[in-house]
């Protein structure tokens, strides 16, 4: 059985990764990703649509909050887009280039909506009063414009430079978000108890929210970012892992969603703080 070589450039286009698997490895490999792609696209293209549409109801009724979210799933839209041109594998080298520069721009854009969302609920809860009266839906729909101009500007820019400051500028801005993530969670933490003016299951979802766009960055993109520090470029577990977790990160960007709803997700999270004051009543009681 004859040797395949892997010139992996699909989705780390930081690195190609030489590696020689058989002929049965090798179609066993991309016969997964071609399933998960799948199973990622029928799952999440139909449910975005409606996710969209419902968010959009919501903004026609003078709700500011959700018009990043719905730009956050429209940048998955556009991903999924350029999965089924990967799945249907066009052979045309200009189609493929062009699929790749969107599909990264457009993921890019992701992670800066994400950034406007915590941003957003940052400050319904350190600055109510501030927000109350400043927040418009023309200047949430300005930031979002300049989000996306920033980001295609940005990659279309460095794509021109040279192929490293392509690789550079997407090491960077997946890299820029953590911090500020972080210091979204832990201000709104620290200006829970302050906050009189927001309702307690409003405070419960955006603290909810927050922790989900964390847990999102760090457990389906941080891998990508740790892809491209890792010396040994031929390990092709973490390279296959890092692109399943990137095209999973439109499915995980849905459960935002759930959270811009009230009704049964306000019950959880109720029932959930209700749990954790208990277990707090009870080991202050023993000591």
């Amino acid at each position: 059985m004859g040797d395949v070589y892997i010139n992996d450039t699909s989705l780390d286009m930081s690195h190609d990764y030489n590696i020689t698997f058989n002929d049965l490895e090798f179609k066993k490999i991309e016969f997964i990703k071609y399933v998960v792609t799948c199973i990622i696209i029928c799952i999440g293209l139909p449910l975005t649509l409606v996710a969209i549409y419902a968010l959009y109801s919501l903004v026609r009724k003078d709700h500011v909050a959700p018009i990043y979210v719905i730009n956050l799933l429209i940048s998955d839209l556009i991903q999924f887009c350029c999965m089924i041109g990967w799945v249907a594998k066009s052979e045309d080298s200009n189609t493929y280039n062009i699929g790749r520069f969107i599909y990264f721009s457009s993921l890019m854009a992701s992670v800066g909506f994400m950034v406007c969302i915590a941003l957003e609920r940052y400050l319904v809860i350190a600055c109510p009063l501030w927000y109350r009266f400043r927040r418009t839906i023309k200047s949430s729909v300005v930031v979002c414009v300049l989000v996306w101009v920033f980001t295609h500007l940005f990659f279309f820019t460095s794509f021109l430079w040279h192929v490293p400051a392509f690789y550079i500028t997407w090491f960077i801005f997946s890299l820029l978000p953590l911090p500020l993530l972080i210091f979204f969670l832990v201000g709104t933490l620290k200006a829970l108890s302050a906050s009189i003016s927001v309702p307690a299951d409003e405070k419960r979802r955006i603290v909810a929210m927050l922790v989900l766009v964390l847990l999102i960055y760090t457990l389906l993109f941080l891998p990508r970012i740790i892809r491209h520090l890792k010396t040994n470029l031929n390990d092709m577990t973490l390279g296959i892992l890092s692109d399943v977790f990137i095209k999973l990160s439109p499915l995980a960007d849905l459960v935002l969603y759930i959270f811009m709803r009230k009704g049964a997700i306000d019950k959880l999270l109720a029932s959930v703080c209700c749990c954790r004051m208990d277990s707090n009543d009870v080991s202050s009681s023993t000591v």
